[in-house]
């Protein structure tokens, strides 16, 4: 197993994402729409990319929100992959790159009807928050935060 540090430019993140999306859009429904507008990855410059056997198989990102905190976007793990803790690697990868790089929390944003991704947070400690920014006020999301 490999772990890559890069940027939204990389292909194989890229790719990820997409197949990202196409699961969003099913378990999101309706209210797809809405969140896709926030995730955005031309400018994302803190990416991870987990490769097995050189296939592209896990990602994440984080990006700054303020002068402490960074903010967990993009997380997936092909359907085929998950349950062998490849999230949790890339999550300790981006807390730790996260506190490299100044930062002392990191914040995320998931739906109520990702219950794996729900389970995945407060496995890694962190606590649900009120929601922040464009997601105050929706019903669908939960917030977490985690201090690094």
């Amino acid at each position: 197993m490999q772990i890559l540090r890069t940027t939204s430019e990389n292909i194989d993140f890229q790719n990820l994402v997409k197949k990202l999306d196409i699961y969003l859009a099913e378990i999101d429904g309706e209210d797809h729409a809405f969140y896709d507008q926030f995730n955005k990855i031309d400018l994302l410059r803190n990416c991870i990319v987990i490769f097995e056997n050189d296939k592209a198989i896990a990602c994440g990102a984080i990006k700054p929100i303020d002068g402490s905190t960074m903010e967990v976007k993009r997380m997936f793990t092909l359907p085929e992959y998950r349950g062998k803790g490849l999230a949790v690697s890339v999550l300790k990868e981006l807390e730790i790159w996260a506190k490299e790089l100044g930062y002392e929390k990191t914040v995320l944003e998931t739906g109520k009807k990702q219950i794996e991704a729900v389970a995945l947070y407060k496995k890694c400690n962190y606590s649900i928050i009120p929601n922040y920014g464009q997601y105050t006020g929706i019903e669908n999301s939960i917030c977490f935060e985690k201090i690094l």
